[in-house]
């Protein structure tokens, strides 16, 4: 299955911010629309149109699972990465215990225990939050280094005998950080913890393993891997028990009630098949050659003004996070009328404040936000990379020179 070669019309200009979302792909898209128009049925009907939509989303669910190296009974369709970390991160928490109100008298006569690090997404550290606050979970957030990494020494330290779950993303949306999942699923797994990892950046980007990383869950997204938003999958190792992120009907192994969205299910099916594609064809290097090319670029033209942030070998092949001196980014980018890039996360846009992930790699207020998150994706091109570089450089001097 080979990838279209023309990109959506965004609208013109050079688009950097794959991170932020990707356009469908037009292979995905003309897979979804058959189930917004003749295909019609709700999977969970017995007649003909419910049947063919339920063996569509069953062939969709075992497309998602095979990208991974999972079953397909294994993966469960969310409406969105945050939803699907919610269900692993509360679904986890709450499903070790009898019930919600029995969540005080854990092991050890402690409540249940979640360990998880600083710059983790924030849907992650909100769910954390919500069980502390709400269910009195007692939650750890270890630090990370100057590059955005967590110690797994560290989270083996941080692990009690009340400990449930430790949930630490695979890859850094703003730094493209890959955070060492192989060592701290060895220590969990050896501990009989739970690991969640968010995924969500690296669908497509490098390869993905559940059973060589570890993992017993991981979240994916359909508009990181350039299927419709509004479409996501968590993954869960078989045996492991969750509670509802949505109670009510049978959907989703009883983890989310709901009419199952079948057409954006094939979409991510979809895509999941087009990324592994891609994978096999050599796109990590494609990407990963293009990136240091950009910065490469930056260096020239911006000579002595351009810092790294972020591990310079443990990260995505196609993110570029870096610092320029004598400018803020949120003052850089409407200059970028030709490049669509954003500041930090999209999370944060139009926030002039340093972002939370570069604050807990200890930046520096200036540098933080002086940050400008460049991310590579399928169409990008070697002459998209040139323009890039030339138009953020115009940019760069004259905010310089605004200051000055």
């Amino acid at each position: 299955m080979s990838v279209s070669a023309d990109p959506p019309d965004g609208g013109g200009g050079v688009y950097l911010d794959y991170n932020a979302t990707t356009p469908v792909d037009p292979s995905v898209l003309e897979a979804v629309l058959p189930w917004l128009s003749g295909e019609f049925g709700n999977p969970s009907s017995s007649y003909a149109a419910g049947v063919a939509a339920r063996e569509a989303l069953e062939a969709a669910r075992g497309r998602v699972a095979a990208f991974v190296g999972a079953g397909s009974d294994t993966v469960v369709f969310a409406g969105s990465g945050s939803e699907a970390d919610l269900l692993a991160v509360r679904g986890a928490v709450l499903g070790s215990v009898s019930g919600p109100e029995d969540t005080e008298s854990g092991a050890g006569g402690a409540g249940p225990h979640v360990v998880t690090q600083a710059t983790e997404h924030p849907a992650v550290l909100a769910a954390c939050e919500e069980l502390r606050r709400w269910h009195g979970v007692d939650v750890t957030v270890l630090p990370v280094d100057r590059h955005g990494l967590v110690d797994p020494a560290a989270v083996a330290e941080a692990i009690t005998p009340a400990t449930v779950l430790v949930s630490v993303m695979h890859a850094n949306n703003e730094t493209g950080t890959l955070q060492p999942i192989r060592e701290i699923a060895a220590l969990t797994r050896e501990r009989g913890v739970l690991l969640h990892t968010d995924a969500a950046q690296s669908a497509g980007k490098v390869d993905l393993d559940v059973e060589e990383l570890g993992v017993d869950l991981m979240t994916l997204v359909g508009h990181k891997m350039y299927a419709p938003k509004g479409i996501a999958a968590l993954y869960v190792r078989e045996g492991v028990v969750l509670h509802p992120v949505v109670g009510g009907g049978g959907q989703e192994r009883g983890l989310r009630a709901g009419t199952e969205n079948v057409a954006f299910a094939v979409g991510m099916g979809r895509a999941a098949d087009l990324a592994a594609d891609a994978l096999g064809r050599g796109e990590t290097v494609r990407l990963t050659g293009l990136r240091d090319r950009l910065e490469e670029q930056l260096r020239v033209l911006l000579p002595g003004r351009v810092h790294l942030n972020g591990h310079r070998e443990q990260r995505l092949p196609n993110t570029l996070n870096v610092s320029i001196d004598g400018t803020r980014a949120l003052s850089l980018l409407p200059l970028l009328d030709t490049v669509a890039a954003s500041a930090g996360s999209a999370c944060h846009a139009g926030r002039d404040r340093p972002s939370p992930v570069l604050q807990a790699m200890a930046t520096g207020t200036d540098r933080a936000l002086g940050a400008l998150r460049l991310s590579l994706g399928r169409w990008t091109t070697a002459a998209d990379v040139d323009t890039a570089a030339r138009a953020i450089a115009i940019a760069a001097d004259h905010v310089r020179a605004d200051v000055s």
